[in-house]
Formats: structure tokens, sequence, C-alpha cells
């Protein structure tokens, strides 16, 4: 499994550890991915993804799923997020 977050596109950084006697060796820093269950208030419909935490906050700081999907960017989503954004923009009423 992929450690990218579909909602984010946050992957693995690299760089180095560094010791006391300021020896550097390589080393991944890695999101911090959880697998949560969002629910879509147009669609009426869950989904499961792999989002990070810091993702998640912008999902609920943005006001759910529906919200978050719009104003992404589609460079920045996963292949199932890029399909469940243009369900919702199917099914969103015409302002």
């Amino acid at each position: 499994m992929s450690r990218v977050c579909e909602l984010s596109g946050k992957a693995p950084m690299t760089g180095h550890k560094v010791s006391h006697a300021n020896n550097k060796t390589k080393r991944r820093f890695l999101p911090n991915l959880t697998d949560v269950t969002l629910m879509s208030d147009i669609l009426g419909q869950s989904f499961r993804l792999r989002v990070s935490a810091h993702a998640l906050r912008s999902v609920d700081h943005r006001g759910g799923l529906d919200a978050f999907l719009s104003k992404a960017r589609d460079e920045e989503l996963s292949d199932r997020a890029l399909k469940i954004k243009r369900e919702i923009e199917k099914a969103r009423p015409a302002a």
C-alpha cells in the first residue's frame, strides 16, 4: 500500500538523522496516515480513504468532504478521490 495521502498528496520525505557527534545518516520522514471513513452529504454515501492527519483537519475546517474536494486541486488528489470529486460535481444542483 502506498504511503501517500489520497486527499493532500503528502508523501514520504527524506533527510538526515544527526547524532550528537554530528554524524549524518539517511532517514525517511513518513506522513501520519490513517484509514478513515468520510461521509459525502451530497451523495449520501461514505467513502474509505487513507488520509494524513493534516488533511483530516483540513476536511473538518472546510466543512466536510464535499467542500474540501470542491476546493482541492486535481493534481493533489488520488485517482479514487478525483472520481469522488467528479461524482459530487455531477450530483450538485446547478445554482
